[in-house]
């Protein structure tokens, strides 16, 4: 028995993904490994296995057994003197494997039919996704193609009802937000991510193409942005492929439905042939939830990269129950920081531990904390309160504290400048396991006066500006956790004095039309760059009798 035939045999029932590859590559065309990877969803070991394969054969009497429908009766035999060539990272056969079809012959699509109608969308999500920030390693960023992002938004189209309904893209890399707008414009749509450049992105492209995305920032290790739990009415999400991360997005998924009794989330989720065991424990995650896989549609997904796994994802529809929202609420806590498969929060890394490092030097330096927020050590200052990161960002501190210590975990560093606008003390003082960059290149140059030394980042709070625009500048972000709209407007009544509730809503809404049921916390970075001009327009702002349309 020749190597490719060896192949076959082994693989059984699932050798189907083997003979369209060999199909592929006698059509003809020059395939480049990834692509054959992601054309076929076939683990990239696999299809080097094949490659191997095909070039050992001689050619002599080499031969695959044709199944049914494959273009000769079922269990014919014939004679291959093809061999494998190469040009560069290409290859190809020089002539078909006789009893091989390369025409599709897998499951149908449930939405490829409706591609040809919607080339426009395909070609200007083509071009959004090319330009959109490369993916980050350390958040398992893999990016969808665009005809896996517009099916998406097709499949949700032809699933359920849009118009008028809420859709939350839980995390999203794949830009399937602006997707979604742009088939749906009559539909809301919202986006929730920890990377800034993907906010900025959207929101930049949504104005560019007259579409409207919320993008809210958020750790999701951390909690759902407030404006947007119990918002959707259909929830994405295409998380990192770990239990945990898988556990953990879907929790925060459910949390952001709305509508209890009808809501779906729809979640990518991939597994290489050769790993079954992987998608088991996703499943019992899922299970744990209690959430009902409704449909899982195989390989929907297909991305640029991830080989080892076919460059591909299955498409599972879950359905909450009514256990679903009690399982939420006893797990989502206990998913932990370690969600990636790479970086400093796998949950292979052994991360330093921050506050460990940081408590010997408590009290130290005229600093004497009120409360910890972060995981500290039981033995660090054990009669002053604690208070966990996520509880620090979703509600404010009951107390008014003068000083505090915050630990920031390893490759959270980015939540950093939330902490700080989340704390109201007098002087901070913040541990990191990195370097956090430079906090005071945005709006926290306002509020506090910041110095970092290494790894250590000590803020002192700014005394009360003189001028209209700074007072209404720190009224907004010395209430961090407060609606940013309605924070705006009383400050502004309180400036300008002329003004009615209603006027002030209106030039609010005018000067910042994203700036509607969102707080400080979870707006996007480059929305909070913007909120200086944007208060100085409000100040100078004629009165209106409402907003304009």
């Amino acid at each position: 028995m020749n190597g490719i035939e060896e192949l076959l045999r082994r693989a059984g029932v699932d050798g189907r993904r083997l003979r369209t590859a060999l199909a592929l590559l006698g059509d003809g065309r020059w395939w480049t490994l990834a692509a054959l990877v992601r054309e076929t969803a076939t683990s990239r070991r696999a299809i080097e296995a094949l490659l191997r394969a095909v070039e050992a054969e001689t050619g002599a009497g080499v031969g695959v057994e044709a199944g049914a429908g494959a273009g000769a009766g079922a269990g014919a035999r014939a004679g291959v003197g093809a061999l494998l060539e190469r040009s560069g990272d290409r290859f190809r056969l020089r002539e078909p494997l006789p009893g091989l079809s390369a025409a599709p012959h897998g499951p149908a699509d449930p939405v490829a039919h409706l591609l040809g109608g919607h080339a426009e969308l395909l070609a200007t999500v083509e071009e959004l996704v090319a330009r959109a920030p490369r993916g980050r390693q350390a958040l398992d960023h893999v990016a969808a193609t665009a005809d896996t992002v517009v099916r998406r938004a097709l499949l949700m189209d032809a699933r359920f009802w849009l118009p008028g309904a809420r859709i939350l893209c839980v995390g999203d890399h794949d830009l399937t937000s602006l997707a979604t707008a742009l088939l749906r414009p009559d539909a809301e749509v919202a986006a929730v991510d920890l990377d800034e450049r993907i906010l900025a992105y959207i929101a930049e492209q949504a104005d560019r193409l007259g579409v409207t995305v919320r993008t809210r920032w958020a750790d999701l290790r951390l909690g759902l942005p407030a404006s947007v739990q119990g918002w959707a009415d259909l929830a994405v999400t295409d998380p990192p492929y770990t239990p945990e991360g898988i556990g953990l997005f879907a929790s925060r998924a459910v949390e952001g439905l709305a509508d209890r009794e009808h809501g779906r989330v729809l979640l990518a989720y991939g597994a290489g042939e050769h790993t079954p065991a992987l998608a088991l424990k996703v499943q019992h995650a899922l299970s744990a939830l209690n959430l009902v896989s409704e449909a899982i549609y195989p390989d929907f997904n297909r991305y640029h990269g991830a080989e080892a796994i076919g460059s591909a994802a299955d498409l599972y529809v879950l359905r909450p129950t009514t256990k679903t929202w009690p399982a939420v609420a006893a797990r989502v806590d206990g998913f932990g920081a370690a969600i990636y498969t790479h970086g400093p929060q796998s949950i292979e890394s052994r991360p330093a531990d921050v506050a460990a490092t940081a408590a010997p030097g408590l009290p130290a330096e005229g600093l004497s904390p009120a409360v910890l927020v972060g995981e500290w050590p039981r033995d660090t200052l054990p009669k002053v309160p604690r208070a966990r990161l996520a509880t620090w960002l979703a509600k404010p501190y009951a107390a008014d504290p003068a000083e505090v210590a915050v630990a920031v975990p390893a490759g959270m560093e980015a939540v950093l400048p939330r902490l700080l606008l989340a704390t109201r003390a007098r002087r901070v003082r913040a541990w990191t396991a990195a370097p956090a960059g430079d906090p005071a290149a945005g709006p926290l140059s306002h509020v506090y006066e910041l110095t970092v030394t290494g790894r250590t980042v000590d803020a002192v709070r700014r005394p009360l500006p003189e001028t209209a625009h700074g007072r209404v500048l720190r009224r907004i972000l010395d209430n961090a956790h407060g609606k940013l709209a309605n924070t705006w407007r009383e400050a502004l009544i309180r400036e300008r004095g002329e003004l009615t509730k209603r006027q002030a809503k209106a030039v609010v809404a005018e000067a910042a039309p994203w700036s509607a049921d969102v707080t400080a916390l979870e707006l996007p970075a480059h929305r909070l760059a913007e909120l200086p001009a944007a208060v100085a327009a409000s100040l100078a702002a004629p009165a209106a009798d409402g907003p304009r349309r």
